[in-house]
């Protein structure tokens, strides 16, 4: 193939892809949208209020749009997401890109945190079960699991809450900074920790982990759960396969077979794995964040659902959407690096 033909394969490839993107962000707006406009839920009275006279209603309909047919309604909607307005929240009257701008920092924060401590611990713990099949560690490993997909998070959550802060005062309570440390540091990331570790105000940094860690620990052992069962799986396929065998007779030590040789195997894998639970920890923190009043999307999402703010719901779904597909353009990407074969 010429160099001028392979530019264009790829080009058309990536062209394909593009409009594969655009038609699954369409698809969950146009789902969202519809089903928003559905629900027995008036966005109006969430303006005027109950009181308000007919003719009050009837003007802020119009003036929402809301008396046009529904998909008139969502095209000028498509419209204006095209040239990036979100419209505005009826909750915060403030420019829906600029809520999410405020608060996704934190969810970020969050479910990053999460993420590191289930990579961390789950990677072991599933390489260990596998190691050790089972034996007490893979018992272990299954209990762990069995717990994490079982147990609701939000009574984790609560129970967490109960135990390390209001009986053992090991961590700070709800909230993500406590009151006297509020807006001392300038939001230049708006991830508390990083701004505060900017500034050198060690002692706001050390009161924000304070409050991360409680949250962060329920939300990765979901992670560790997760993580640990897949990597357990890769593992005992790899260490019944024949290169294991070969290198076990030629006198290979077995730690250099397990963390070089089955790991590297299964490392394309695990990247898959880890994405797809950091997509889920950003947009599943939700009762997380309620629990411990935690400033970011999910309790952003949560307040404008219940008060049938639909462009912010709106505008944090397309958010989420976006999270999840570019992760998983960074998963495939890191796949085709790391194993040739994919490329």
């Amino acid at each position: 193939m010429t160099g001028g033909a392979s530019a264009m394969a790829t080009a058309r490839r990536g062209g394909e892809f593009l409009l594969q993107v655009a038609l699954t962000l369409l698809g969950l707006l146009a789902v969202t949208f519809f089903i928003g406009r559905v629900v027995p839920i008036d966005p109006v009275l969430a303006v005027v209020g109950d009181q308000a006279p007919r003719d009050v209603y009837e003007a802020v309909m119009r003036e929402l749009g809301l008396d046009q047919p529904l998909y008139w309604q969502f095209w000028i909607y498509v419209q204006k997401m095209a040239v990036g307005d979100f419209g505005t929240s009826l909750v915060t009257n403030s420019p829906v890109l600029d809520d999410i701008a405020r608060v996704f920092p934190a969810t970020l924060e969050l479910a990053t945190i999460a993420t590191i401590i289930g990579v961390v611990l789950g990677v072991p713990m599933g390489i260990a079960g596998a190691v050790w099949q089972d034996r007490w560690p893979d018992q272990l490993v299954r209990v762990v699991g069995l717990v994490g997909y079982s147990v609701p998070i939000f009574w984790l959550g609560i129970m967490g809450l109960l135990v390390f802060y209001g009986m053992l005062g090991w961590v700070a309570g709800p909230g993500r900074l406590g009151v006297f440390f509020e807006d001392i540091v300038p939001a230049i990331t708006g991830v508390i920790l990083i701004d505060a570790a900017l500034a050198g105000e060690w002692e706001v940094f050390w009161n924000a982990v304070s409050h991360v860690v409680l949250p962060a620990a329920v939300l990765g052992y979901f992670s560790i759960a997760y993580i640990a069962r897949m990597t357990r799986s890769f593992m005992l396929d790899q260490l019944s396969q024949e290169y294991v065998i070969t290198a076990r007779a030629k006198g290979v030590s077995e730690a250099r077979i397990i963390w070089v040789h089955a790991l590297r195997n299964i490392s394309v894998q695990l990247i898959t794995v880890i994405a797809l639970s950091y997509a889920r920890l950003l947009e599943g923190a939700v009762l997380t964040e309620t629990v411990f009043a935690w400033p970011g999307l999910g309790r952003y999402l949560t307040t404008a659902l219940l008060a049938a703010d639909m462009n912010a719901v709106l505008g944090g779904t397309l958010v989420v959407g976006a999270v999840f597909v570019g992760l998983n353009l960074l998963s495939d990407a890191l796949y085709k690096l790391m194993d040739p074969r994919a490329r």
